[in-house]
């Protein structure tokens, strides 16, 4: 189908632009934006407000960078240096003192009273004679010459008796362990009452057993005859024992 065609159509029409509505504000931004302010720190995002802007005379230098060694220190002036032993130029001897000891005679005394001297004992280690002394060489005995030779150490007397408290403490601790959980006989009444209480259990067990019906043809059944069997079974095995024995003992908790 063909458009309609009107004289209309020709008419020049003037663009009609839409009015935008204005923009919402919200009438708690005032609020919202100081309570931001006052939780929110300058530089949590973009830095310091404020940053010291470097000074251009403080560039980096030669060798400033490398280690340097610690000033040193000037001696002080009031230490003098310490006086030498030699004899000063206008020192003089003193003269005109004469001994009277006779060092003759005192060195042949000496010689004569004197003990000779005994010779190092020494080690050949080859034919050829090469000496060495003994003394150094390690294979004297030093040892058994010294006061704490034989003697035990303080240390292992120590462990020692360290060990053997320990064994004490421990023997003494099991021993009271052992009395706790000592045995107790039972008296002839307690006796008397577990075994009637044994007796009354088998019997209400028994009562149970007779009750059964007396077609068994389901599992449940089955099981529960084997159950209350097992009971029966098994009081009367402590029933036994009890009248067997007269004195019976007990774990005393």
């Amino acid at each position: 189908m063909a458009a309609q065609e009107s004289i209309y159509n020709l008419l020049p029409r003037l663009e009609e632009k839409p009015i935008k509505p204005p923009r919402y504000i919200s009438i708690f931004r005032p609020s919202v934006k100081h309570e931001i302010e006052q939780s929110k720190a300058q530089w949590k995002t973009m830095g310091p407000a404020k940053v010291a802007v470097p000074s251009p005379k403080d560039f980096l230098k030669k060798h400033s960078r490398e280690p340097k060694l610690p000033a040193r220190k000037k001696e002080q002036e009031s230490k003098k240096l310490p006086e030498l032993s030699v004899p000063r130029r206008t020192d003089r001897p003193v003269m005109g003192i004469q001994s009277k000891k006779n060092f003759i005679n005192t060195n042949a005394v000496a010689a004569i009273t004197g003990l000779p001297k005994k010779p190092q004992p020494i080690y050949v280690d080859r034919r050829q004679g090469d000496k060495y002394l003994l003394e150094t060489s390690g294979l004297v005995p030093k040892y058994i010459k010294k006061k704490d030779y034989g003697v035990t150490p303080k240390y292992v007397t120590q462990r020692s008796e360290e060990m053997k408290r320990a064994q004490k403490e421990y023997e003494t601790s099991v021993l009271e362990y052992l009395k706790k959980k000592a045995m107790k006989q039972l008296s002839d009444e307690e006796r008397e009452s577990l075994l009637q209480g044994l007796k009354k259990n088998w019997e209400d067990v028994y009562h149970e057993f007779q009750g059964l019906p007396v077609e068994i043809d389901t599992i449940p059944k089955k099981l529960y005859k084997q159950k209350l069997e097992s009971q029966m079974k098994q009081l009367e095995h402590d029933i036994d024992v009890i009248e067997k024995h007269k004195v019976i003992y007990i774990a005393n908790e």
